[in-house]
C-alpha cells in the first residue's frame, strides 16, 4: 500500500526513467533520421506526417470548443427534422436526448464515497458533511456509505462513528484487508439499498440537486451518468490554477462535446451516477490502475449508454505538488495504456457503437497513446537536419504553415471556450496563463506519458495515493467547524 505522505522529490530511478525514455524516443531516431539523410533519404514525408498529426488533435480541440459554445444542452426532441439533422444522423452524430415531461420523483439513491482513511482523514468531515446536509434527499430514500480502509485505528473514526449515530442515512463501512479504492467500492455495492449508487472520491463536494440532475438521463434510458469537476483549491498555487483550466476544458469543453455530438461518453471515477444493477454487474477489476475507465469500456462494450453532464457540477482538489501531480497523471496515463491494450479491439468488433462512435474511441484509446511518440519525432526530424546542414533553413510549404496556425489557434480557443464555460467560477487572467503555458503544460504532460508506457512495458504497477492539500476557504471552515 502506498506511503500516506509519500516525500516530494525525484528519486534517482525516476530521473533515470525520463532520461531513458527520452534517449529511446527523441536520441535514437535523431541518429537514425541523420544517417537516413547522410544516406540521400528526403525525409520532408515525415514532416508532413507529424504536422498532421498536431493538426488532427487541434482541429479536434477547436471542434469541441465550437459544439459546447453553440450547443449548451442536449436537445428535448429525439425526432427532430431538417437537413442538418438528416446530415448528422447520416454520419453517426446523434447526441444525448432529454424529455423533460412527466419525470418520476427520484428512486431510491446510495451515495459511495471511498476513501484511503489516512491520506484523507483531515477532508472527510467536510465531505460527509456536505452529503447529508447540502444533497437534496429524494422523498425514497437515500443513504451515504463511507466505504473506507486503514491500516491504523484514526481518531478521525470516532467522529465519523459519531455522525453514523446522529443520522441513520450515514453508514461506516471498514474495509478490511482493502488496498484499493475499486475493492472499497466492490465492497459498499454489496450492501448499497439504493436503485441509483453515484461514486465519490473523499474530496468530492457535488451540487445540491446532483441527484435530480442524474435522474433526468436515467429515467430517459441511460445507465451511467458522468457529471463535470470543478477545482476548489484552484486559488492555491500556479499548478492548481492551470488544473482548474485544463479541468474546465475537459469536463465542460471535450467530455459535453463528445456526448452531445457523439452520444458516448466516460464514468472518469467520481461524480458518477448509476443503475446499481448495471454497476453490480460490471463491478471494479481491482488489477486495474484506471478502474473507471475500465468500467466505462466493458458498460459500453456490454451495450449500456453513458451520458455526460456538465450542470451536474462537483468540487475536488487538485494537487498542490509537482511530485502529486506527477504521480497522479503516471498513474491515469498508465491506467489509460492498460484499457487501450485490453479493449480497443472490442471498441473495433462491437455492434453496439455506431462507426462515429468506434472512431471516437479510437482516439480516445490507440491514438492517445501513439500521439506522444509520433509528435515528439518533431524534435529528431530538427536535430538532425541541424547535424546534418549545421542549419535550420525554414522551409515553406502549405500545409506546414495551415497545420502550425491551426495548431498554435487551438490552444487558445479551447481556452477561450473552457473560460466562456466556466461562467465566472475563476478570475478570467487564469486564461491568459493557461493560454500562454498550455505548450509546456503538454509537454510535461508527454512526458509523463513516456514514463508510464515504460513502466507498463516493465510491469511497475505500483502507484503513490494522490496528496489531499486543501483550500485556504476550506482549511478556514474546517477551523470553525465544531469538535
Amino acid at each position: 500500500m502506498p506511503e500516506e505522505d509519500a516525500p516530494i522529490r525525484r528519486t534517482p530511478y525516476e530521473w533515470g526513467r525520463l532520461i531513458l525514455t527520452n534517449i529511446v524516443v527523441v536520441g535514437i531516431p535523431t541518429l537514425v533520421y541523420y544517417l537516413l539523410r547522410v544516406r540521400g533519404y528526403d525525409l520532408f514525408w515525415l514532416h508532413i506526417t507529424i504536422a498532421a498529426v498536431f493538426m488532427l488533435t487541434a482541429l479536434e480541440l477547436i471542434w469541441e470548443a465550437l459544439v459546447t459554445v453553440a450547443r449548451r444542452r442536449a436537445a428535448a426532441d429525439p425526432d427532430a427534422r431538417g437537413v442538418f439533422h438528416w446530415v448528422a444522423r447520416m454520419m453517426g452524430f446523434g447526441g444525448g436526448r432529454l424529455r423533460l415531461a412527466d419525470l418520476p420523483p427520484v428512486p431510491p439513491v446510495t451515495f459511495i464515497v471511498a476513501a484511503f482513511l489516512p491520506n484523507e482523514r483531515h477532508i472527510i468531515l467536510a465531505t460527509i458533511r456536505h452529503l447529508l446536509s447540502e444533497v437534496e434527499r429524494p422523498a425514497a430514500g437515500f443513504e451515504v456509505i463511507l466505504a473506507y480502509n486503514t491500516p491504523t485505528d484514526l481518531p478521525v473514526e470516532k467522529e465519523l462513528r459519531r455522525l453514523a449515530d446522529g443520522d441513520p442515512a450515514f453508514r461506516l463501512l471498514r474495509v478490511e484487508g482493502s488496498e484499493s479504492k475499486a475493492e472499497n467500492v466492490n465492497a459498499a455495492l454489496a450492501v448499497a439499498t439504493g436503485e441509483v449508487t453515484c461514486i465519490l472520491d473523499a474530496d468530492h463536494h457535488p451540487c445540491p440537486d446532483c441527484l435530480a440532475r442524474a435522474w433526468r438521463w436515467l429515467h430517459n434510458g441511460y445507465d451511467v451518468v458522468q457529471g463535470r469537476s470543478v477545482i476548489s483549491n484552484h486559488d492555491v498555487n500556479f499548478l492548481t490554477r492551470m488544473i482548474a483550466i485544463e479541468f474546465e476544458q475537459i469536463y465542460s469543453v471535450s467530455h459535453t462535446a463528445r456526448s452531445l455530438t457523439l452520444d458516448t461518453a466516460i464514468f472518469g471515477g467520481s461524480n458518477g451516477y448509476w443503475r446499481t444493477e448495471v454497476l453490480r454487474e460490471i463491478g471494479f477489476d481491482v488489477t486495474m490502475m484506471t478502474e473507471d475507465i475500465d468500467a466505462s469500456s466493458r458498460a459500453i462494450l456490454s451495450g449500456y449508454r453513458i451520458a455526460h453532464d456538465r450542470s451536474i457540477i462537483s468540487e475536488e482538489l487538485a494537487p498542490t505538488t509537482f511530485h502529486a501531480f506527477w504521480c497522479q497523471r503516471k498513474r491515469w496515463a498508465q491506467g489509460w495504456l492498460q484499457v487501450s491494450l485490453k479493449h480497443q479491439l472490442a471498441f473495433w468488433k462491437t455492434r453496439y457503437l455506431t462507426l462515429s462512435q468506434k472512431v471516437h474511441w479510437t482516439y480516445l484509446l490507440l491514438y492517445r497513446e501513439l500521439y506522444p511518440i509520433v509528435t515528439l519525432q518533431i524534435f529528431p526530424v530538427i536535430f538532425s537536419l541541424l547535424m546534418y546542414q549545421g542549419s535550420m533553413p525554414m522551409r515553406t510549404h502549405w500545409f506546414l504553415l495551415l497545420s502550425t496556425v491551426i495548431t498554435l489557434a487551438s490552444g487558445p480557443i479551447a481556452t477561450v471556450s473552457a473560460v466562456h464555460n466556466a461562467r465566472g467560477r475563476y478570475p478570467s487572467w487564469y486564461g491568459v496563463v493557461y493560454a500562454v503555458c498550455i505548450i509546456w503544460f503538454v509537454m510535461v504532460k508527454n512526458a509523463i506519458v513516456l514514463i508510464a508506457i515504460y513502466d507498463q512495458l516493465f510491469k511497475k504497477t505500483d502507484w503513490v495515493v494522490t496528496r489531499r492539500d486543501i483550500s485556504h476557504e476550506l482549511e478556514a471552515e474546517l477551523a470553525e467547524a465544531p469538535a
